[in-house]
């Protein structure tokens, strides 16, 4: 599969660490020195605003999909961005995202962020995307995640096979490199019914 948008969950505060933000400058950059399109949230602010700003700034084309609910002084639009696309809820949002990205990459963030992470990734093992998922590891924020998942495995909720279905690295372009590289991250347990067959 052909890499040419790349999602990217992260948060919409800065964070306590320096490395964060250095990390969303980072990967905007990196993401469009590729020429590849940066699909995000769509705000101005945190980390999301930071790492749009640091790829428009390349030149790169940044896609934000942004509840109507966020236009707001708390959260509001980028107003620089190539599209913005206003859905009308955080269901929509996370589903336009997926539709308009070839693979998917978190970094440090909330509550947000994980779950934006693990619906994609649930998504990836039912069977519903075959697209490569990876964490920018920025000053091991998901180290503990990884601990969790490898727990998970120990204790039988999550098969062996599917101990690792994350790419992590904690470089934007050794990240990348693997997510272009990547085939199917993980395979369905079963074929998905159609809608007519529920």
């Amino acid at each position: 599969m052909e890499l040419k948008s790349v999602c990217v969950f992260c948060g919409s505060r800065m964070g306590a660490r320096p490395e964060y933000l250095e990390g969303a400058k980072a990967l905007g950059t990196e993401i469009a020195r590729r020429g590849l399109t940066l699909v995000y949230g769509g705000t101005s602010v945190g980390l999301m605003g930071a790492m749009a700003d640091a790829a428009l700034a390349q030149g790169g084309k940044v896609v934000g999909v942004l509840p109507q609910f966020f236009l707001s002084e708390r959260e509001r639009a980028h107003k620089g961005l190539t599209e913005l696309h206003l859905v009308d809820s955080m269901h929509t949002r996370k589903a336009k995202m997926a539709q308009l990205s070839d693979a998917f990459i978190a970094m440090p963030g909330g509550v947000g962020t994980f779950e934006e992470l693990f619906e994609i990734t649930t998504w990836a093992q039912l069977g519903l995307h075959h697209k490569p998922i990876g964490l920018l590891n920025v000053a091991d924020f998901y180290g503990p995640l990884l601990a969790m998942m490898r727990r998970a495995v120990d204790e039988g909720f999550i098969p062996e096979a599917r101990a690792q279905p994350f790419a992590c690295e904690t470089s934007p372009a050794a990240l990348l490199d693997q997510l272009q590289r990547a085939g199917q991250p993980l395979a369905p347990d079963k074929p998905m019914l159609r809608p007519d067959q529920t």
